[in-house]
């Protein structure tokens, strides 16, 4: 006769301690608890419940999304990865997108998916992962390529493209390399996003911006261009600039600089830009997607009074924010 396994109860706090209060079936009764007792704690009422097929949490109150992540893995199997918006979530980054966990498992795993669980099969799972105890998931790069896929909004890919450049997380040549690594199905809006980086964008405040210019009958400036005095004195970046107008527009948020000091450094360089002579125009995010006849009119003006005075000696050089192409397979 098999012999019955003999309940571990330190065996299994140990195990609950690092999957968040959660486990699997197969965990429980490798801990030593019957069958019986398992089922009398998941009846209704009491005091474990079900999050997903074979996986519970030991609690019958709200489930964290520390747990939810454990739960899918768990459901998963034990090659599986966090990766998506939840993942870059778990990279302290905002990301749009639904309550869906995706999971990555290779091939040739045979699971489905279930309940708030995506299953993604691929032939490129990655080699390494970040860890917070037992909750596997993927470096930022393909996190974020696998959140971008899905999305619907061009603005909400630009979002997380720029937060995960701007972190410091992944730069753009990694992400490049995602897009060009992986599928091409859902990759339009991705590789959009990807080109105006490499065009000179890295908001997506600034991205908005770019596409309403690009759209308007105004000349096209240069964007992120990095600006100088005639003795080679640097002044700063402007977000898209009109050499002979003199002018430069800048998309201005609190949002989209990472500390005060940082909003406090664009001041300053408002201020170097205005003592040479060079025009300005500010203009908040919500405005540029809110009025954008109005940011079309403003421009426009101060472009046509520029343009009607003399030049003044700047000197204008693009920037190179990574090399590589979002060209994609086609």
């Amino acid at each position: 006769m098999p012999v019955k396994p003999v309940y571990d109860r330190e065996r299994l706090n140990r195990v609950l301690v690092e999957q968040f209060g959660v486990v699997s079936r197969a965990q429980v009764l490798e801990c030593g608890v019957s069958r019986g007792r398992l089922d009398y704690l998941l009846r209704p009422g009491g005091r474990w419940q079900r999050i997903l097929p074979g996986v519970y949490a030991v609690t019958n109150g709200a489930v964290s999304a520390d747990q939810r992540a454990m739960a899918a893995l768990l459901y998963a199997g034990p090659k599986s990865l966090l990766t998506g918006a939840v993942a870059v979530r778990r990279h302290r980054l905002s990301c749009a997108g639904l309550n869906e966990v995706d999971v990555l498992v290779p091939a040739d795993v045979r699971v489905r998916s279930a309940g708030y669980v995506r299953i993604i099969r691929t032939g490129r799972m990655p080699e390494t992962c970040f860890r917070t105890r037992r909750i596997r998931f993927a470096l930022l790069a393909r996190a974020v390529a696998d959140a971008a896929r899905p999305m619907t909004s061009l603005s909400d890919v630009r979002a997380v493209v720029a937060a995960a450049i701007q972190s410091g997380g992944c730069d753009l040549a990694s992400l490049i390399a995602e897009l060009n690594a992986g599928p091409v199905a859902g990759s339009r809006f991705y590789r959009a996003a990807l080109r105006e980086c490499i065009a000179g964008s890295r908001s997506a405040a600034e991205g908005d911006l770019m596409t309403l210019i690009g759209r308007s009958d105004l000349p096209e400036p240069m964007y992120n261009a990095e600006l100088y005095t005639a003795d080679g004195t640097f002044l700063g970046i402007a977000d898209a600039w009109w050499q002979r107008a003199g002018v430069a527009a800048e998309v201005d948020s609190r949002r989209y600089h990472l500390s005060p000091a940082d909003f406090e450094r664009t001041v300053m360089r408002h201020n170097r830009l205005a003592a040479q002579g060079i025009n300005v125009l500010h203009f908040l995010p919500d405005t540029v997607k809110s009025e954008p006849s109005t940011v079309i009119r403003n421009l426009r003006g101060a472009i046509r009074s520029g343009t009607a005075q003399p030049p003044i000696p700047i000197v204008a050089k693009p920037s190179t924010p990574a090399s590589g192409s979002a060209g994609g397979p086609r």
